[in-house]
């Protein structure tokens, strides 16, 4: 049984190019993969005016075809000129939907052609839509034509998309209204084709569709990320089980899990900006990027700040605002910058190009919409400049401290779980103790160091005691870089940040910081 009708709304595609051919716009260029649903805004349109408007279409292969209206008398011509000629014959309040077009760009006839028919159109009502995917139009073109970016399909479009395939295909759904509405916050950012390609996967896989496939839906979307070597795609494999301590920082999370949600929304919510984890190397602020997106199952994207640089003029800044905003169509995500202080690092040699860079993506932290929870990490507080952690970008700043006691104990657990051993056979109480001033990476490395002894003592299984030895030939980072530890724990005590670890909290209020050694272990 088919469903009954959704009434979408006029989307703001919709509403454009209806202002556009209300104001005898005689040339529209729509940049967009999706010709079908382009066709069908265009036609809705043309049915909708009182009188109805004529449209047709012509591509390279067919020829000319009605959308709308009266039969058409034309040559098929699959000569764009020929087929161009043929426009004044059609009638005077004719849309004509022109696809393949940008296969002639560089043919100047077509380019010279296309302009004399649209300065022609302005003393009658034709207009003519061009439908191409590709991001360059020809300067003679820009001129005298409206350039519109068609985005992909939303929530209420990809939600009706999944009610139709469910109803066709016979099939009794589990999904709570909950469920439904992260199915399809998960296919955000995919064109109608992709989303109903991953529906019908996963009904065929399950033989119905449920909360299991939104990872799955997820997954699929790394196709929609090929558009850009800016941002990359990471899969969720990290949960808040595999991140150890960090206690502030998962509640905060967990407090906000739902606010992505139409019930937040409804209750007048707005969606979370971001957070800024700040710290010292290897205490996990990029492992908590990762938990955060398998927490709130969003999709993570880590941005790749050198690839937005090209070497033409402007071509950078076109760069980043074409990758916020392929952020933005994927939304609710989470964007992650990772080392956020080094690639924005300003060089006299670029005329400029980073900063202006760096302002865009300042403006767009500032003023964005579109639900993208920024995750942005540091390790040089110095090298940060101050507009970027005022309030108003960042929801918080988190700061990553040396793990305590409880922690590094958590951390060992975590390690040791992750290599197949059962932490039971530890003692985890006493390697806590002997890992003070050891961050989380280093409490990993001496999880590995002490397997490969092992393994090659003919694979018998790890003790404590490979563990121990392992850390006795590790210098750890709060010794080899005392100073730098120290400036951070001070920049901490001075209540700029709140401590991401509970036992760390009670220390950041401290007036003056306390002397690094009282937190280091006594070494010879």
């Amino acid at each position: 049984m088919t469903p009954a009708p959704v009434e979408i709304p006029e989307t703001d595609f919709g509403h454009r190019i209806n202002i556009s051919l209300r104001a005898r716009v005689t040339l529209i260029v729509v940049i967009t993969p999706e010709e079908e649903r382009v066709i069908g805004e265009v036609k809705g349109i043309c049915e909708r005016w009182e009188p109805p408007r004529q449209c047709i279409s012509w591509d390279i292969v067919d020829g000319y075809s009605v959308v709308a209206g009266n039969r058409i008398s034309f040559t098929q011509s699959r000569d764009p000129m020929a087929a161009l000629d043929d426009l004044t014959k059609t009638d005077e309040n004719a849309v004509i939907v022109l696809k393949d077009f940008h296969e002639f760009w560089n043919n100047p006839q077509v380019k010279r052609k296309l302009r004399n028919l649209a300065q022609k159109f302005r003393y009658n009502r034709r207009s003519i839509v061009i439908i191409t995917p590709n991001q360059r139009v020809p300067e003679e073109i820009r001129d005298d034509a409206v350039i519109i970016h068609f985005p992909p399909p939303g929530a209420t479009e990809l939600a009706h998309e999944l009610d139709t395939l469910l109803a066709n295909s016979g099939i009794v759904s589990s999904l709570t209204k909950a469920g439904k509405e992260k199915i399809v916050q998960a296919a955000l950012g995919m064109t109608l084709n992709q989303a109903r390609r991953s529906f019908a996967k996963a009904i065929v896989t399950h033989g119905t569709i449920d909360d299991r496939d939104i990872d799955r839906i997820i997954a699929d979307k790394k196709d929609v990320l090929s558009q850009t070597d800016a941002l990359e795609f990471y899969s969720l494999t990290e949960t808040a089980e595999n991140v150890g301590g960090l206690l502030v920082l998962k509640e905060w999370l967990r407090l906000r899990e739902r606010a992505f949600t139409d019930e937040a929304r409804a209750y007048g919510l707005p969606a979370p900006k971001g957070i800024a984890l700040i710290g010292i190397p290897g205490t996990g602020k990029s492992l908590a990027a990762k938990m955060i997106a398998s927490l709130w199952h969003l999709p993570l994207l880590r941005l790749d700040v050198g690839a937005l640089f090209g070497s033409l003029v402007g071509e950078s800044e076109e760069r980043t605002r074409r990758t916020l905003s392929l952020a933005e169509t994927i939304a609710p995500c989470i964007l992650w910058v990772d080392e956020i202080e080094k690639a924005f690092a300003f060089g006299s040699g670029d005329a400029g190009t980073s900063q202006r860079v760096f302002a865009h993506l300042l403006t767009w932290m500032q003023d964005k919409t579109a639900p993208c929870f920024v995750v942005a990490t540091a390790n040089n507080i110095a090298a940060l400049p101050p507009e970027l952690l005022r309030k108003g970008r960042f929801d918080e700043i988190f700061f990553l401290d040396l793990p305590n006691m409880e922690e590094r104990r958590e951390i060992f657990s975590v390690h040791v779980k992750k290599r197949r051993c059962m932490p039971q056979e530890f003692d985890l109480d006493l390697l806590a103790r002997e890992s003070e001033g050891y961050v989380g990476a280093e409490i990993e490395q001496t999880v590995i160091d002490a397997m490969y002894s092992a393994f090659n003592d003919d694979m018998r299984r790890v003790k404590t005691e490979d563990i121990l030895c392992s850390m006795r030939t590790q210098v750890p980072l709060s010794i080899s870089q005392r100073e730098t530890v120290a400036a951070l724990r001070a920049w901490l005590a001075e209540g700029r940040a709140i401590s991401a670890s509970a036992a760390a909290k009670e220390r950041s209020g401290i007036e003056h910081p306390v002397a690094l050694e009282t937190f280091l272990p006594a070494r010879p």
